[in-house]
């Protein structure tokens, strides 16, 4: 298991911009953030409303279960009011509401080897080649894990850009559904979190597309992001909030920002008193910068490889990184109207090939649930240590990632 890093040390920003999560307001002007509003929270909370209005605010809403304020600011404002704000002995902290991304990328080639791989080749339906065989057996071996159980019942919440409302292979399998996107719609528009979460749960033995590695889990859909593939720092602590309240017992967010949020990892740190797994994408930036909420401790790091079982080249690597998982060429759902996603990449209705991050993270989500429903499921603390422990030590681990690439079969209890 990661090793719980030391709170001095300044965050490394997957691009523009950060904010030391050590000091309060100190948020550099180039990092992204939700313009019109900051997040503060109060040592005091019977003080907010007169502090707030010396300086013209009112006293906003709650984020959830976090004791943090979301509070109104005029366009533009946004850095002074935190930097006034934090000088206030009764705020404990002010910061930008930073906003996340959906952490994929645009490769694109049709294979299936992440559950089950014997070295062979991937061909289209033309029969020409596309992706050369690769390292047998450098899938999670989820077919083997099946074996054992196939996870019924457990609920993986998936924090995305929705999930389509009308795909066979997946929409029956989402329990219930949320929106803190600000989007106009529970649909997915964008077309990332339909991917995430057939990855997750997808039907098997339907006689159609494909088999999620739990495909026996439901699916609680949390629209964190909008139509466009972002979304705030409030609305993902709202929607782990969410999660947690309506029985998740694996919470999957294939999405990233580039600075710290103490709101964020507030909402985190409650998820896992709660009792729940959470996992997140590393990041595609190929470097050891840090994102989260992947960053955090009480998150599960998820890097990608591909079917070589080594590190994809644009995966987030570093000793910060927990696990690796295969998220190159990952055949999963798309949503049946067109998406975002698919006009910008020529990526089809229904189904298709994603690589990222984003699509590492939800197969250890995924392994996490399995493991939730054998007698390792006892605590949130004992199926984060099997996953990881019971992981394939591949070249890089200890370097690129620290526990190897996640095993379903053994993490389950069986013999792959």
């Amino acid at each position: 298991m990661r090793r719980i890093l030391t709170a001095g040390l300044a965050a490394t920003m997957l691009a523009l911009g950060g904010i030391n999560p050590a000091v309060a307001g100190n948020a550099a002007p180039g990092s992204p953030h939700i313009t019109g509003q900051i997040m503060v929270k109060f040592k005091d909370h019977g003080a907010a409303a007169s502090v707030l209005r010396q300086h013209g605010l009112g006293q906003g809403h709650g984020i959830g279960n976090t004791g943090v304020h979301l509070i109104k600011v005029p366009t533009g404002k946004e850095l002074g009011f935190i930097e006034a704000l934090s000088r206030n002995p009764v705020v404990e902290y002010a910061e930008p509401d930073a906003i996340a991304t959906a952490v994929t990328d645009d490769q694109y080639f049709p294979s299936q080897y992440a559950l089950h791989n014997v070295g062979q080749s991937f061909t289209n339906t033309a029969g020409t080649l596309l992706v050369e065989g690769g390292k047998a057996d450098a899938d999670v071996d989820a077919v083997e894990a099946w074996g054992v159980t196939t996870g019924d019942g457990i609920k993986v919440a998936v924090l995305d850009s929705g999930v389509d409302l009308d795909h066979p292979d997946i929409t029956p399998k989402v329990v219930a559904r949320a929106n803190f996107s600000g989007a106009a719609t529970n649909d997915d528009i964008y077309g990332h979190g339909t991917h995430v979460a057939g990855i997750v749960a997808a039907t098997a033995n339907n006689a159609t597309g494909v088999a999620g590695v739990c495909p026996g889990c439901t699916i609680l859909d949390v629209k964190v992001l909008n139509d466009s593939g972002s979304g705030s720092a409030s609305a993902i602590a709202k929607g782990i909030d969410w999660a947690v309240a309506n029985g998740a017992k694996v919470i999957n967010m294939s999405l990233g920002q580039r600075v710290s949020s103490r709101t964020l990892e507030t909402a985190v740190n409650n998820a896992w008193k709660k009792g729940v797994v959470i996992v997140a994408a590393a990041g595609n930036a190929g470097t050891q910068a840090q994102i989260y909420p992947a960053a955090y401790p009480n998150v599960i790091a998820v890097a990608a490889t591909d079917n070589n079982d080594a590190k994809a080249s644009f995966s987030t690597y570093g000793k910060w990184v927990d696990i690796a998982a295969p998220g190159v060429d990952v055949y999963s759902t798309f949503p049946n109207h067109e998406f975002v996603i698919g006009t910008q990449n020529k990526r089809s209705m229904g189904y298709d090939i994603a690589s990222g991050t984003s699509m590492a993270s939800p197969v250890v989500a995924a392994v996490a649930a399995l493991t939730w429903s054998t007698p390792a499921g006892t605590s949130n603390t004992s199926v984060r240590a099997k996953v990881e422990s019971s992981a394939d030590k591949i070249e890089g681990t200890g370097s690129l990632w620290d526990e190897g690439r996640v095993n379903a079969c053994k993490a389950v209890g069986c013999d792959p």
